[in-house]
């Protein structure tokens, strides 16, 4: 459940709840010893650990919907419930769901840094990640009883042969496959694992296969769309993570801090604690809106806001969307990354969408932003611009002086926005990988990623 959208709590509940906090502490050090993997061995450690904790937040998990449950129909809790450390009146049956949403929290923070940890292994090579993801979500691990098989073949891996397997149900990130497993000469090879060798699924098997072939041969990924391809732009990805580091600072000192950022956005951070800390409330809103309308107005935002502006942000997001970066992974204070996985500190990046359709006008390209107008939160999938470029090479002259060009469009998506907002990209580079794909004139929908990212995420 959403900590924006639960009825029976308040966000400030959830951020206060003794296992929460305590859970920060965790954080911190999962992703400090994270960073410090060298070897197989280390990597196996770590893993070993993270499954340890998952299982028993989702232990929890499933005791405290028991318990909800018999609470709700007047009997007792069960000897096994979890002791609920709220402060909250345990006879009430509310009492009993924040428990239960905390760790459904707890345990999404944790499979971000299995993602943290998946993005790494695989070297920081997103299209490992954009072809894996395309499955289901295959829930909670606790009693699932493939997960033993999984850690089993992992650990036989390991100390059979050396190699370092990756636990898939560790992570929200990758879906298809049980594990993958990393040997000194061949490219990572995924496995699905089942208890009984005779059910192996031949779906799922198939997925298995288009994911690779899609990494290493370029066919198509996974799925019912032969068109989506990934694309590999020969262009280095840059970004303007001085900023979310200096955002973090101000933010820090100020509580909330608002900057524009190159390519028509405005970056906000806020910092919880900072904001008790000074004693701001939702209240004292008039010296916040001041900087963040100044913020809007330098970044060339502000007018028609409420039809045109979209943004992107980091509150509740941890361990959702299979596509993005894990905040672990950003070049940040381990500390500040797990404030991040909290939501202790969060930040938002809008943008204007007429605004940044004239920025890549400036830039020569032909673009129209197509999204209709209002403040709706962007749809997967939803279509906010298209670029086009024709081709008058292959123009054709009519007897009635008409001339037909050619030309090819390309659609950007809620992804890519997405990325260009959450991951402050750098206008140009942006712009760049924009030309990139219309030169190569891609049938279909390409799916692009640059290189040298290794040398952006942590």
């Amino acid at each position: 459940m959403s900590l924006l959208n639960a009825a029976h709590y308040t966000p400030d509940e959830m951020l206060r709840h003794p296992r929460h906090l305590a859970m920060q502490i965790v954080l911190v050090r999962l992703i400090q010893q994270l960073r410090a993997i060298a070897s197989p061995a280390e990597g196996y450690a770590f893993q070993r650990e993270l499954a340890d904790l998952l299982l028993s937040v989702e232990g929890d998990r499933r005791e405290l919907k028991r318990a909800a449950d018999r609470i709700k129909k007047g009997k007792a809790p069960h000897p096994q419930a979890p002791e609920p450390q709220s402060g909250r009146d345990l006879a009430e049956h509310t009492t009993w769901l924040l428990e239960h949403d905390l760790c459904e929290r707890l345990a999404r923070q944790l499979r971000s840094v299995g993602d943290a940890f998946a993005w790494k292994a695989f070297g920081f090579y997103r299209p490992f990640i954009l072809a894996l993801s395309r499955n289901d979500s295959p829930g909670p691990i606790h009693g699932k009883a493939g997960f033993t098989a999984e850690r089993d073949r992992a650990e036989r891996a390991f100390k059979e042969d050396g190699h370092f397997a990756l636990l898939h149900d560790l992570t929200n990130c990758l879906r298809i496959g049980d594990i993958t497993i990393w040997d000194e000469i061949n490219p990572p090879r995924t496995e699905e694992i089942k208890t009984n060798p005779k059910n192996r699924r031949s779906a799922q098997i198939r997925r298995i296969n288009q994911a690779r072939a899609a990494i290493l041969d370029g066919a198509p990924l996974p799925g019912d769309n032969l068109a989506e391809r990934l694309y590999e732009l020969d262009l280095p990805l840059r970004t303007h993570m001085d900023l979310l580091r200096s955002a973090a600072e101000h933010a820090a000192e100020h509580g909330v801090y608002a900057t524009p950022v190159p390519g028509a956005r405005v970056l906000t951070f806020i910092d919880q604690s900072a904001c008790a800390r000074l004693g701001l409330t939702d209240q004292d809103v008039g010296p916040v809106e001041h900087r963040f309308q100044a913020a809007l107005q330098s970044a060339g935002i502000a007018r028609g806001r409420l039809d045109n502006n979209v943004h992107a942000t980091t509150i509740d997001s941890s361990a959702r969307d299979p596509k993005r970066v894990p905040w672990a992974n950003y070049r940040l204070d381990p500390v500040l990354c797990a404030r991040l996985i909290g939501d202790y500190v969060s930040f938002t990046v809008e943008t204007s969408g007429p605004a940044l359709t004239k920025l890549l006008q400036v830039a020569g390209l032909d673009a129209r932003w197509v999204r209709s107008p209002g403040d709706a939160a962007l749809r997967n999938g939803e279509v906010v611009m298209e670029i086009h470029q024709q081709d008058e090479l292959t123009a054709v002259f009519l007897p009635n002086g008409l001339k037909v060009t050619q030309g090819i469009t390309l659609q950007m998506t809620r992804s890519e926005l997405d990325r260009y907002l959450i991951e402050l990209l750098k206008p140009g580079t942006w712009a760049a990988g924009i030309k990139h794909l219309l030169r190569a004139q891609e049938v279909g929908r390409p799916w692009p990623h640059y290189r040298d990212e290794h040398e952006i995420w942590a």
